[in-house]
C-alpha cells in the first residue's frame, strides 16, 4: 500500500513522548506503537553509528507494518570521513538494511557543509551505481549549491538525471526570532545549518524536514505555503516525505499531528490516528 503521503519524526524513541505519543510506562521497544500514528521515520541514528546489527534490524522488520517507511541516512563515517570515495561501504549499508527493502523510503545522502562544487564527481559515481529499486535523497548543506548558479544548476541536474530527490531543510521557523534564553531553540539554532530554501522536486519521493520553533503559531505562518506545494506534487502523482521537527522535539509529535491536518484542508489524506499515551489517559 503507498500513502498519498508519508509522515514523521526524526526518531521513534523520546522518553519525552512518554504520556502523549506513548503510554507513560510504555517499554522501551516503541516501533510498533510509533507506526500506529506515524507513517514514516528519519534514521538518525545510522549516521551516528553506521549500520545496525542484523537481530536489530530483523525485530524492526517484525515490528513496522507493510505500509511503513524507513528513511535512514547513510553513515557519517561514508559521506563526511570518506566523503563517498569509498561505495562498498554504501553497498555493504544497504545490503545490512535487506530485511527491510521494502520499507525503505529514500535513503539520506547527508553531505558535510564543505561538500562543494567540485565533490559533486563523487556523488555522481554514487548515484550512477546506486539500486535502482531503492530510493535516494540528497542533503547538502554548502552554500555555493543554494545561490541559484552554475553549481546549483549542476547538482539540481545531476539529481534529475539519476532521479535522486533534493532534501529540502525548512529552518525559516527556528531562525525566525532569537533564542531569548530557551536552551532547546539556542542549541538548534547552533546545530542547524542557516541556509534558504529552495523548494525543487528533482525525483519522486520529494523530502521536506521541516525544523519547528517552540511558538506553534509560527510554525503554522511557515506550513502555509507548503501546503499548496505538498497538494500539486501529490495530484502529480508524487509521494512527499514530511518530517517534523521542533527546538528540542518534545512537541514533535504534536506538530506534525498540526500540520498534518492543515494539509489535509486541501489534499486528500487519511486520517493520523490518536497518540497510544492520550488514548489511555482517557481510560482513567
Amino acid at each position: 500500500m503507498t500513502l498519498p503521503l508519508y509522515l514523521g519524526l526524526p526518531m521513534w524513541s523520546n522518553q519525552a513522548w512518554l504520556g502523549t505519543l506513548y503510554p507513560r510506562h510504555a517499554k522501551s521497544d516503541l516501533l510498533a506503537e510509533y507506526a500506529s500514528v506515524f507513517s514514516s521515520v528519519e534514521g538518525n541514528t545510522t549516521f551516528y553509528s553506521g549500520a545496525p546489527k542484523a537481530e536489530t534490524v530483523a525485530a524492526w522488520a517484525r515490528q513496522a507494518p507493510a505500509h511503513f517507511r524507513f528513511c535512514f541516512k547513510l553513515p557519517a563515517s561514508v559521506t563526511h570521513d570518506q566523503r563517498l570515495t569509498n561505495l562498498d561501504d554504501v553497498w555493504a549499508f544497504l545490503a545490512a538494511l535487506e530485511p527491510l527493502h521494502d520499507r525503505l523510503g529514500p535513503t539520506m545522502v547527508q553531505l558535510p557543509r564543505d561538500f562543494g562544487p567540485d565533490e559533486l564527481p563523487q556523488l555522481e559515481a554514487l548515484l550512477a551505481n546506486w539500486p535502482a529499486h531503492l530510493p535516494c535523497a540528497v542533503e547538502v548543506r554548502h552554500p555555493a549549491f543554494f545561490h541559484k548558479g552554475a553549481a546549483e544548476k549542476a547538482l539540481n541536474q545531476l539529481l534529475i538525471t539519476y532521479y535522486a530527490n533534493r532534501v529540502m531543510l525548512d529552518v525559516r521557523p527556528v531562525f525566525s526570532t532569537p533564542a531569548g534564553g530557551h536552551p532547546g531553540l539556542a542549541h538548534a539554532q547552533q546545530e542547524k545549518p542557516k541556509l534558504p530554501l529552495h523548494v525543487l522536486s528533482t525525483g519522486n519521493f520529494p523530502v521536506i524536514r521541516f525544523i519547528g520553533h517552540i511558538e506553534k503559531p509560527i510554525n503554522i505562518h511557515y506550513f502555509g505555503p507548503w501546503k499548496a506545494r505538498l497538494d500539486l506534487w501529490i495530484s502529480q502523482g508524487k509521494t512527499p516525505f514530511l518530517f517534523v521537527h521542533t527546538a528540542d522535539n518534545r512537541e514533535s509529535p504534536d506538530m506534525a499531528r498540526q500540520l498534518y491536518s492543515a494539509l489535509g484542508e486541501l489534499a486528500c489524506l487519511p486520517p493520523l490516528a490518536s497518540f497510544p499515551g492520550e488514548t489511555q489517559n482517557q481510560l482513567f
